[in-house]
């Protein structure tokens, strides 16, 4: 699965292609960044720390419809509707950890790069963060480059990153389906 970010005035698009299940329809992200938008963050941290319920894990198991994106045929689009299904435990867990980690490394390193002056409220020191250091480190070096490539970019620019884990792994369907 490929994620292409594309730079826009004030915002990014995201458009995922992937190999198994429906063409998803991009859509515009949140949180606009000028360094490292919020849903790079997310896939960077999910590739990172290997979780698999998340954004991107979600979008790679293609076995059902959570909301996150929707199908670009818009007769697909009205089927998984009808089949929108609500994650699991583990799926909500592995969201909430990426959501977390998302939020504070970026802010973490945003601090260490001089970005974002030091706030003991948010985010605080690094060392009492709860992050692995070595995940730190692996993140602050993605987040130096991606934020460097995607300064040099022009408005209408993109940036696609590869989904490491295989795709329709269907390693997200609940016992018994």
């Amino acid at each position: 699965m490929d994620v292409t970010f594309t730079k826009l005035a004030g915002r990014y698009e995201i458009a995922v292609r992937r190999t198994v299940g429906a063409a998803l329809a991009p859509r515009n992200g949140p949180g606009h960044s000028d360094a490292v938008p919020h849903d790079v963050a997310h896939l960077l941290v999910e590739i990172e720390d290997g979780i698999r319920g998340g954004v991107y894990g979600r979008l790679a198991a293609a076995d059902g419809d959570d909301g996150l994106f929707w199908p670009l045929d818009p007769a697909a689009r009205r089927a998984s509707l009808k089949n929108r299904r609500t994650p699991t435990p583990e799926e909500s867990a592995d969201m909430a950890r990426s959501e977390r980690l998302a939020s504070l490394t970026v802010a973490l390193w945003e601090v260490d790069r001089g970005r974002r002056r030091p706030d003991p409220a948010w985010p605080g020191r690094a060392e009492d963060s709860g992050v692995e250091p070595a995940l730190l480190a692996r993140l602050y070096d993605r987040y130096d480059d991606f934020a460097a490539r995607w300064a040099a970019l022009p408005a209408g620019g993109s940036l696609t990153l590869a989904w490491p884990f295989p795709e329709g792994s269907g390693r997200r369907r609940r016992a018994g389906r």
